[in-house]
């Protein structure tokens, strides 16, 4: 179920002299653009979350370019690449490994799943059993798999999820506190006419994915994550992403609100977002821009509310038009 037919790619010689940070964040952006058209917004966001170093959700209708969306990531980041198809047969073992008995040596060996690598493409995770989804919990949240006794840290991991509507036959809503461990819940939706009668142009004769090349290194990688904590953040600007966060815990029509885990996930999203512009601190609109991002997906809302029509979208909306900005 796992899927590896990344490694050994020729490299692009475009990135042989170091990158800047902003230079790293662009050179992605455009490079998966050209597979992914018609979505900058979706690609700004999907990259910061990246640069900040939190997991992706993309949830969307089926057809809409998720699961290429997140493979044009992995080949364009040049990392290590697996992907695992979520069905309901699957099992917690099949993502984390097994350690499997040797008679010659009269040990067990222990054999490492799809999850020891950079990128896990993890898709339609809801199609998986409770059991199976929080098989990731741990990795997600710790970058630490333990397994058998044993604990096996993991360097530059990241999840890109993919997931159809709750209301599709044979899926299983995931948890609050796997939710919880996506930075950002992303959604494609369709694109213009133009833009899709494009798309099927540029697939008549071969998937633009057959000739996308890495166009970074690892290095370049390592450096734009570490250079996002380094963006300034005001005082003033911080508070303002607490309290965004905090409002939706007495929202009404909320039963759970987001956590202290998002808070810190918006003021990271914002400042890899700044520092993709190039800009040397935290403007509110980065805040403003990743909130719904960043938060809607981790609320909880009543069903009599949800019958009515709030969702955490619209919700979350509510809140940034209604919270002073600072200055």
């Amino acid at each position: 179920m796992a899927n590896e037919r990344f490694a050994g790619l020729v490299v692009s010689e475009d990135f042989q002299e170091a990158r800047t940070p902003r230079d790293t964040f662009s050179a992605l952006r455009s490079n998966i653009e050209q597979v992914i058209r018609g979505q900058g917004a979706v690609l700004r966001r999907l990259l910061a979350a990246y640069a900040a170093g939190g997991h992706v959700l993309l949830e969307d209708t089926p057809g809409t370019g998720k699961t290429t969306l997140a493979k044009a990531l992995a080949l364009s980041s040049g990392a290590r690449f697996k992907r695992v198809q979520f069905t309901p047969d699957l099992l917690p073992s099949d993502i984390l490994g097994v350690s499997v008995y040797n008679p010659r040596d009269q040990s067990f060996e222990f054999h490492q799943g799809p999850v020891f690598t950079d990128i896990l493409l993890a898709d339609e995770i809801n199609r998986a059993s409770p059991r199976t989804q929080s098989a990731l919990l741990e990795v997600m949240a710790e970058a630490q798999v333990s397994i058998d006794g044993r604990s096996f840290q993991l360097e530059r991991f990241f999840v890109i999820a993919t997931q159809n509507p709750v209301e599709f036959r044979g899926t299983y809503p995931l948890p609050e506190a796997q939710m919880d461990r996506f930075a950002v819940c992303l959604s494609l939706g369709y694109v213009d006419a133009d833009t899709e009668t494009a798309v099927v142009a540029s697939q008549e004769r071969l998937h633009p994915l057959a000739s996308l090349k890495p166009c970074v290194s690892e290095a370049d990688i390592a450096a734009l994550r570490a250079a996002v904590g380094a963006v300034r953040m005001a005082a003033e600007v911080r508070r303002y992403a607490v309290e965004l966060v905090r409002a939706t815990r007495t929202a009404a029509g909320v039963l759970l609100g987001a956590g202290p885990r998002a808070s810190i996930a918006l003021s990271r999203c914002a400042q890899a977002l700044a520092l993709g512009e190039g800009a040397e601190f935290v403007h509110p609109e980065h805040v403003r821009e990743m909130a719904v991002p960043v938060i809607a997906h981790r609320l909880a809302i009543d069903p009599q509310a949800k019958f009515s029509g709030v969702t955490g979208r619209k919700l979350v909306e509510e809140l940034i038009e209604k919270l002073p900005v600072p200055a």
